[in-house]
């Protein structure tokens, strides 16, 4: 009875949030099977988590990046490192996501903020709005797979799973999505016979190389030193970004600060310098010092709005996550989730069965709910089923969010869809046809994540 109440809300066109919290309350109501009040403490005790806390500090650290003049930095330093290409601008949509992705932590700020530079510019060379809309739907996925990620955040509160752990689980599988968008943005410039957008700029190439391995060395470096020197860590690090924003003052860098956010992040997790949320209130204060002091982009009136749309993007996380919270408890305790569990594994005790028609219940499921309230959902139902079969709960965590946010590029409920659509000026139905031949690419790389755990799992077992 409780699934067709929520079912009946949700098709009246209630929010999936009121339509989960209302299904419980009149099922309550209706069965007389506990106080109605259990409503109200279940959506409070739903969200009053430690990890929880992370959640609008990663927010208000994305909201920052997007509102410094960052993305500007990120295109650029993209066009140097890929825009010489075939193809060139598509290269650099991918790569900038890559570099974004770092920072915002969700797809719809990377479709939005990168999104608007990036259909523009390329439209302004020559290609088509339903190639540039596609390529940049498709890269936006990469938001929560390469971290910090909300998505993570979640999955890692309900399913007990280290959030820590999450995050390095995705940089392996971001880096191989990225790879086969490229190879697709490759085929389509052989095809089409596209040149590069810029000039070779030996020059801005080297800077560009140099800017990337200024980043993969200074945390290997500052690694080898906290091992060696018996100096405390905190120490260390304060000193090693003293001399990063010395070196950023002479070679005048374009991106190593603010791709700098999630090296300083995971980093400080691994090695145990903070938590996951100490690293989101990190992440925010290393946003304020790159916009109010380095470099200037942010006044006291920007800060007030960012600090608002933070509070609106949070309430609205944690009433799905409340809500959430009180559906999967009566799913629980009205045995919904015990009678799916013994009915799958009735039906098949093989691993990778059961992880092909979990791809496709959650490939479904993200095409009609927001990821919050999805990833609040599936957890209870699927994820028990998951360990019982042997399989990593920090690998189906990662399947888990691939698939909702590739729900994300489809109607009826694609956000990201519905973003770019409204940023390109194209009607819904053309932009997603734009974005189906990406669809092989995100497929791909979902089954070679799904099937190939070790990919997921080999840098969480490293530090983990």
């Amino acid at each position: 009875m409780l699934k067709i109440i929520f079912l009946f809300l949700m098709s009246g066109g209630i929010p999936v949030a009121m339509a989960m919290a209302g299904a419980s309350l009149i099922y309550i109501l209706m069965t007389n099977s506990s106080p109605p009040f259990v409503v109200i403490h279940r959506m409070v005790s739903g969200i009053d988590s430690f990890p929880l806390l992370a959640v609008p500090f990663f927010i208000l650290a994305g909201n920052l990046m997007n509102n410094a003049g960052i993305t500007n930095r990120i295109y650029n330093y993209a066009l140097a490192l890929v825009g010489w290409l075939k193809g060139g601008l598509g290269h650099v949509n991918v790569v900038g996501s890559v570099v974004f992705a770092g920072m915002s932590g969700t797809a719809i700020a990377d479709a939005a903020g990168l999104g608007t530079i990036e259909v523009k510019a390329m439209t302004d060379h020559g290609y088509s709005k339903e190639f540039a809309v596609g390529v940049t739907a498709a890269s936006a996925t990469l938001g929560p797979i390469i971290p910090p990620s909300l998505p993570f955040v979640i999955y890692g509160m309900m399913a007990n799973v280290s959030i820590g752990a999450l995050f390095l689980a995705g940089i392996l599988p971001g880096v191989l999505m990225a790879l086969l968008m490229m190879l697709t943005v490759a085929y389509f410039a052989h095809k089409n016979g596209w040149g590069g957008d810029v000039k070779f700029n030996g020059g801005k190439l080297a800077k560009a190389f140099f800017e990337t391995a200024v980043v993969i060395g200074w945390p290997l470096l500052l690694w080898v030193l906290i091992g060696k020197l018996d100096f405390p860590p905190q120490l260390t690090v304060a000193v090693a970004l003293a001399a990063l924003f010395v070196a950023d003052k002479v070679f005048n860098f374009q991106a190593v600060l603010p791709i700098m956010t999630p090296v300083l992040l995971i980093g400080g997790m691994t090695t145990g310098i903070f938590t996951p949320t100490e690293g989101a209130i990190a992440a925010c204060v290393w946003s304020m010092v790159l916009g109010f002091v380095w470099y200037r982009t942010i006044n006291f009136k920007m800060f007030v709005k960012v600090c608002l749309d933070t509070v609106e993007t949070t309430a609205t996380v944690l009433f799905i996550v409340a809500a959430a919270s009180i559906f999967g408890w009566m799913l629980t305790a009205t045995g919904v989730t015990t009678d799916i569990a013994a009915w799958v594994l009735d039906f098949t005790q093989e691993a990778w069965v059961f992880l092909l028609l979990a791809n496709l219940l959650m490939l479904f499921v993200g095409c009609f709910l927001e990821p919050t309230a999805a990833i609040t959902i599936l957890v209870p139902i699927l994820v028990p089923i998951a360990m019982k079969l042997g399989i990593d709960p920090v690998h189906f965590g990662l399947v888990m969010v691939l698939n909702l946010m590739i729900g994300l590029l489809h109607p009826p409920m694609g956000m990201v869809l519905f973003v770019l659509a409204r940023v390109a000026k194209l009607s819904v139905e053309r932009t997603t046809m734009a974005i189906l031949p990406w669809l092989f690419p995100l497929l791909g790389s979902l089954i070679i994540i799904t099937y190939v755990p070790s990919l997921v799992l080999w840098l969480p077992k490293m530090f983990y």
